[in-house]
């Protein structure tokens, strides 16, 4: 190898310039590192997801390490953990006792997500209480509206299912009513039923930009609502549209949500930036189930630190812009931050 003959070997010194702009001053020491820290979150960011079943016992959730199909009864153990923890809110999941190719049992008033937020709503009177609207809990046919013969959603008469679902949390006492059916016009839906219902404060955050994801896996166990024909493929987004997503999160706006969603947020953080650049609301992200089962698998392997992993995917998605963040990992993450 030649050496550059303008620079002398004998004297290491006049090698190289000195640096003048040394990046790694402000790194030297935690305090200065956590002084100059760009992206800062906390647990009042954080909203833990939380299934609820309308029957039976409590049971561990075998593909979501850590989290439970809770009964009504023991519901305020995990809500008792949240607001301990320093977390704001819940969202809430229904597990009916019963199906129907119409999903009828989503918006009765006796119902796992109505009885939760009443019984939430007594005891813990702070918190947030989201309600999560979709119908592939309560369809029995796993998919997130009413079906044509052909076995296609039929888009137009599932919004009315929709909307009365979203009447009865709200009249239950739910503070934010959040709908992830991705179907066209549900949002003009149920504002429309929202206020004519007495409900006008009641604010929605939609899902906006909801991809057909391979990372909803263990939700669909949890909730025992994986399709029982077909996909998604047929309302949910596609994975390779970015500029679809605006135009989802525009209409949405202009049919009166409040906040907009992107979901999933790991393989989707180009999204989440775009959208918060495009708009001015309140900007949510959710870390799904399959994002928290890949890093809870890991760990119990010893492949990587759950901990350092955990605080480094929710900053990342928080660097993207997300305002707070919906996560399994929020009890534990909301402990690591105070801690």
């Amino acid at each position: 190898m030649k050496l550059n003959p303008s620079i002398s070997t004998e004297d290491p010194g006049e090698c190289a310039p000195t640096p003048v702009i040394r990046p790694r001053r402000l790194r030297r020491t935690p305090a200065l590192r956590s002084l100059v820290r760009e992206t800062r979150f906390c647990a009042s960011q954080l909203i833990l997801p939380v299934f609820v079943a309308e029957h039976g016992d409590s049971v561990p959730i075998t593909s979501l390490p850590g989290q439970s199909r809770w009964s009504i009864p023991d519901l305020p153990r995990t809500a008792e953990a949240a607001v301990a923890a320093g977390i704001p809110g819940l969202l809430l999941f229904g597990i009916p006792a019963s199906r129907d190719p119409v999903g009828s049992s989503a918006y009765a008033a006796s119902g796992p997500v109505p009885q939760a937020v009443r019984l939430l709503r007594r005891e813990f009177p702070d918190l947030i209480l989201m309600a999560d609207v979709c119908l592939c809990e309560y369809t029995s046919h796993g998919h997130c509206g009413i079906l044509k013969p052909s076995g296609e959603v039929d888009n137009d008469p599932t919004l009315d299912v929709l909307a009365r679902t979203a009447l009865a949390y709200a009249d239950a006492g739910a503070d934010v009513i959040a709908p992830s059916d991705m179907m066209d016009g549900r949002v003009r839906a149920i504002r429309k039923r929202l206020d004519a219902g007495g409900h006008s404060d009641v604010p929605i955050l939609s899902y906006a930009a909801k991809y057909a994801s391979a990372f909803y896996g263990p939700f669909r166990e949890a909730a025992g609502s994986a399709p029982q024909f077909g996909d998604r493929r047929g309302y949910q987004m596609d994975a390779a549209n970015r500029r679809e997503a605006l135009r989802e999160v525009r209409l949405d706006l202009e049919e009166g949500a409040d906040m907009v969603m992107v979901k999933p947020a790991l393989a989707y953080l180009d999204l989440i930036r775009d959208v918060r650049d495009a708009v001015d609301v309140p900007v949510a992200a959710y870390n799904v189930s399959g994002e928290y089962a890949m890093v809870k698998a890991a760990a119990a392997q010893g492949w990587l630190d759950e901990r350092s992993a955990v605080m480094e995917i929710l900053t990342g998605i928080a660097r993207a812009g997300a305002d707070f963040i919906f996560t399994y990992h929020a009890i534990d993450a909301a402990k690591w931050l105070s801690g």
